[in-house]
Parts: structure tokens; C-alpha cells; sequence
């Protein structure tokens, strides 16, 4: 869980996410045969096949084989967070978010502005008055997110000097373990990150090309992960990602999407991308054969990267291999460790058996 603390624990909103990268990079050395950092920011790793050694019959040389199957793991690094985008006469930060908030969840955060130079501890509250002076109606409005401030708890004069408009801003979470799952912010979608470079550690052999690629502003459009697509031209993208799970009290059952400990979701499809069939059935046939807990899933509003990679250049399969996660798109966002560790076999299985 080391790499995955470390993971969560660097920040990385969109257009922000060259922290998270080079963490990646750090942690990948020798894993990766090449690396590439797109225009974008998105980093493409590639790994050539590493076919298990054949004795040849005598007299016989080597066979002459066709391009090796090319396989993308598309892995968004970006997590929801806020930019700075005004400092006013006293010195508060009101942000702009870059992803979807529930401001439900945003009251009496500890923050992190990261500037050129330094991160700055900082607390994040909606403007108004406390709940000692508010009024019964008062107190039952959810503001908006215009409504938020930051205080740094510093004079105009040194804000001004240390912050400027475009400088991310995350929320303070620790990473925990809480009976059989691991709790923190920003598990989407490090999740997959930490996935893909797990699953390719313990490959030993795989006949396939794998290029893993860690891709941008995910979080705000999906717009990394087509350029991406466009530059390494797949046989097969996987998009490694979290999805709902609603089994909570106060849900409806079929509103639901995933089961905590339940397995891997695959992903049927959501409001903007249909798994290849082919592929969604491949996956479940090696889930039972190699006796990993699986849960087929549909999303009715939402999407991954998988919409922007199979709508790219004239079209490529796809499938959506997530990650079920409680109070998703929170600074406690809950991951079962079966469904983990489920998804990083299912992940290894795969590429050990693409050809």
C-alpha cells in the first residue's frame, strides 16, 4: 500500500498533474522499455513483449511473427480539486473547481495551495455567518461553490506575494485503512495508476505490447486520453478507472452500480462509451477460470476515458475494467481490498493471455 499512499497523497488536479507524473515516473524506473510525455501532459509508457523462451527444433531458425498484439491501459492521474482564480482586499481565495464537488461534503477543509515555491496550509469555508448568528433557514441552505473561500490565516500583503490566480489548490486527506478497505481522497483514479503499475510488475511473461498511459483532464472532459489513443493507435484500449458504489443505506438496490467486495466491475457500458462484447466476455471467461470475483455493472450517467478512446481516428475496442468505490468524488472515498486486488489479477490475467 506504500506506492498507493504515495499516489493519493500527491496532488494533481487537472492541467496540474506534472507532480503525479513524475511521481509515476520515479516509481517505474526500469519497468517501462520507453516513456513519452505527450503535448498534453499525459505520459505513455511502453513495454515490448517478454514471450516466454521457446527451444527451437534443430535445424529450424527463428520464425518470422506478425506485429505483436498492441494493448493501452489508459490510467487518468487527475483527481477533483479547485485553481485559484481571485485573491480579494483581505486576502481569502475564492476557487474554481476543476471537476465535479458535492459541496455537501467541502464544509471546514483542511486545503493545500500549491504555489511556485511553497504548499500553503489553508481552510476551506462558505462565506456567511457561523452557525451561532445564522438564522433556522440559514442553516439548512447548501451553498454554492462560488460561496467558498480559502483562509490562509496570513496578511493581504504576504498572500499576495506567495499566491497567484491559476495555482491548484487540494483538499488535506489521510490515506487509512478501515477494516477491509482503504479510505481516502483522490483513490479516483489513482486507483488505476497504482493497478497498472502493480499488474506490470508481476508479469514475468506477456506476448503483447503494453503501453500504459497515465492520462490528463480526465476529471474535466476526457481530453488527454485522445490524443494518447491517436499516438499509440491500439489493437485493444483498457480504461482502468473507479466507478459507484452505492450499496449504502438510504440507495436503492438498483441503483446500486457495484457491490463492495464483490470483485472487479466490468463495465457494460455507461452514458458515453459500450464495451467491445468480445472483449467484456473474454474478461469474465478468464475472471472464472482463474477463480477471480467479478461483477458485470452499467452506469446511467457518468463516463471514463473509454468514450474519447473509441470514438478516436476511425474507431478502437474498448473495454472498462473499474473499481467499485463508496462515497466516490469525497475526501473518504472507500475501496474494498477484494475489489482491489481483483481488479490488479483480472489486469495481470489479461495481459499474460492477449496475443
Amino acid at each position: 500500500m506504500k506506492l498507493l499512499e504515495k499516489l493519493v497523497q500527491t496532488p494533481g488536479v487537472p492541467g496540474r498533474e506534472d507532480r503525479v507524473r513524475d511521481l509515476i515516473l520515479q516509481q517505474t524506473k526500469g519497468l517501462f522499455d520507453q516513456t513519452h510525455v505527450d503535448a498534453m501532459g499525459s505520459l505513455l509508457c511502453c513495454r515490448k513483449p517478454r514471450p516466454r523462451p521457446r527451444k527451437l527444433q534443430k535445424g529450424s531458425g527463428k520464425s518470422i511473427t506478425a506485429s505483436p498484439l498492441k494493448v493501452m491501459l489508459a490510467c487518468h492521474m487527475d483527481q477533483i480539486g479547485f485553481l485559484v482564480r481571485h485573491i480579494d482586499g483581505k486576502g481569502f481565495l475564492r476557487v474554481q473547481p476543476v471537476g465535479g464537488f458535492d459541496t455537501r461534503n467541502l464544509f471546514a477543509r483542511m486545503v493545500t495551495v500549491c504555489t511556485a515555491k511553497e504548499d500553503l496550509p489553508g481552510v476551506l469555508n462558505p462565506g456567511g455567518k457561523p452557525v451561532h448568528l445564522a438564522s433556522a433557514e440559514d442553516r439548512k441552505k447548501v451553498p454554492e461553490i462560488e460561496e467558498f473561500v480559502v483562509d490562509l490565516g496570513l496578511p493581504v500583503e504576504q498572500v499576495n506575494k506567495k499566491v497567484r490566480v491559476g495555482d491548484m489548490v487540494v483538499i488535506r486527506a489521510s490515506f487509512t485503512q478501515v477494516g477491509n478497505t482503504v479510505v481516502s481522497q483522490c483513490l479516483d483514479n489513482r486507483i488505476a495508476c497504482w493497478e497498472a503499475i502493480d499488474a506490470i510488475k508481476k508479469l514475468k511473461y506477456h506476448d503483447c505490447e503494453i503501453w500504459a498511459v497515465f492520462t490528463v483532464q480526465e476529471e474535466i472532459g476526457c481530453r488527454g486520453a485522445g490524443p494518447a489513443a491517436a499516438r499509440v493507435q491500439p489493437d485493444v484500449a483498457i480504461t482502468l478507472d473507479t466507478t459507484l458504489c452505492c450499496d449504502t443505506p438510504g440507495v436503492p438496490a438498483e441503483l446500486a452500480i457495484t457491490e463492495q467486495g464483490k470483485g472487479a466491475g466490468l463495465m457494460v457500458m455507461d452514458s458515453s462509451a459500450m464495451t467491445d462484447l468480445k472483449l467484456l466476455e473474454e474478461f469474465e471467461a478468464l475472471a472464472k477460470k482463474n477463480k477471480i470475483p467479478v461483477q458485470r455493472t452499467i452506469l446511467p450517467r457518468g463516463g471514463t476515458d473509454a468514450s474519447t478512446i473509441q470514438r478516436r481516428d476511425m474507431g478502437y475496442r474498448v473495454m472498462t475494467l473499474v473499481c467499485g468505490t463508496r462515497y466516490i468524488h469525497t475526501v473518504t472515498e472507500m475501496v474494498h481490498l477484494v475489489d482491489l486486488y481483483a481488479c490488479r489479477d483480472l489486469l495481470v490475467a489479461y495481459l499474460q493471455s492477449a496475443k
